[in-house]
């Protein structure tokens, strides 16, 4: 009898999730902080605690709400930091010590698991004045594998995961009440769901940041994440989608 490889996912807020896939611990766009530049952190802080041992970070782009100088060098400073091409050069004058320029189609391994850089249709640049790097996503593990779509909008090439993706990170929303172009909000996430066809989707990217201001903070926070539950529901049934709170962790 063959051992059925269970994968753990840990959603710690925004973009930050914590994969363990064939014994590797990965964690992505890692934003540990309460406050990143004008944005606060509305959802309930994760305890370091939660990480334990992180064997390799996944970096989707430059952005700063997903590439925070300060948490790279706080747990990434020597361990394998996988980088959209050209940013390993940039990075390394940030105090990270291995960093490895990927573009879609890479493959790299880091301890048992082996990741794969995808395509992703986002901006690449760090405003106002970093540099420019070309966003990517990651398929991380094999017959048991998982889709950490990054930052992107909608594009065909989803259509070519369908089958082989067990669970599906996909973003929903973001931080402010709108969204610009190169994002996913709960109706195309839905459409990217039934193109991907994972066993589980999860969304990320929605109810953890929102400017300083009060009165520019989202109402009902949760909501992208509920929208995007109801449309897979009635779109794609046969696809569970399981709504994670920050720091909640998932076996599948």
């Amino acid at each position: 009898m063959v051992a059925v490889r269970l994968l753990q996912i840990t959603w710690l807020g925004h973009a930050t999730v914590l994969i363990e896939a064939d014994g590797a611990r990965l964690l992505t766009d890692p934003v540990l902080r309460d406050r990143i530049g004008p944005l606060v952190r509305i959802a309930p802080s994760v305890a370091r605690g939660t990480l334990g041992r992180v064997d390799g970070v996944l970096l989707s782009h430059l952005h700063a709400d997903h590439v925070d100088l300060r948490s790279l060098r706080e747990i990434a400073r020597d361990i394998p930091v996988l980088a959209p091409h050209p940013a390993a050069t940039w990075l390394a004058r940030q105090g990270l010590r291995d960093v490895r320029d990927v573009k879609p189609g890479s493959e790299l391994r880091i301890g048992g698991a082996l990741v794969k850089a995808t395509h992703a249709d986002h901006d690449g640049s760090r405003r106002p004045l970093g540099p420019v790097a070309q966003p990517v996503g990651y398929v991380i593990g094999g017959s048991r594998a998982v889709y950490f779509a990054g930052d992107t909008d909608l594009f065909d090439g989803m259509a070519g995961l369908s089958g082989s993706i067990a669970a599906a990170l996909l973003p929903v929303w973001g931080w402010g009440p709108t969204l610009g172009p190169g994002h996913l909000d709960p109706e195309r996430a839905a459409a990217a769901t039934a193109l991907i066809a994972p066993e589980v989707a999860i969304p990320i990217h929605w109810g953890t940041f929102a400017l300083g201001w009060p009165a520019k903070r989202p109402p009902d926070p949760e909501r992208p994440a509920r929208e995007f539950e109801r449309m897979v529901r009635r779109q794609t049934p046969a696809v569970a989608v399981r709504v994670l709170a920050p720091g909640q962790r998932t076996t599948i």
